[in-house]
């Protein structure tokens, strides 16, 4: 089963957990992790939702079909497969500990992230 990850930002209205979550059912999704965050101030709705395609849809597929569900909301959108790592640039300050930190869950295997650079201002 193929693991991707689905982030969204659009205008904030009525229905759009139901029409996304109803797009991955349709096509053999299952959600496994959502988080969403309404923005009061900016009238901004943000979500994550990671999910398995257990029909074995592909990603180019999800991205193909989700263009028609992000449509009507105006929504800004990203799909990517997990077993892929990320790029990352770690930017740090003066204290060291974060950094530590950072370096020490990606070698643990805790981040799945490829670290290309590290860049501080001091």
């Amino acid at each position: 089963m193929n693991k991707f990850c689905l982030t969204v930002a659009c205008e904030s209205t009525r229905g759009i957990v139901a029409a996304i979550s109803g797009f991955l059912a349709e096509n053999g999704c299952n959600i496994t992790d959502s988080s969403q965050f309404d923005d009061p101030q900016t009238g901004k709705f943000f979500m994550r939702v990671s999910f398995v395609s257990e029909e074995g849809v592909g990603l180019e597929d999800l991205r193909a079909g989700l263009a028609e569900v992000a449509a009507p909301f105006a929504m800004q959108y990203a799909i990517h497969d997990e077993s892929e790592k990320m790029k990352v640039v770690i930017m740090v300050s003066r204290f060291g500990h974060c950094l530590n930190d950072l370096l020490y869950r990606w070698r643990i295997g805790a981040l799945p992230i490829e670290i290309v650079a590290v860049i501080s201002n001091h």
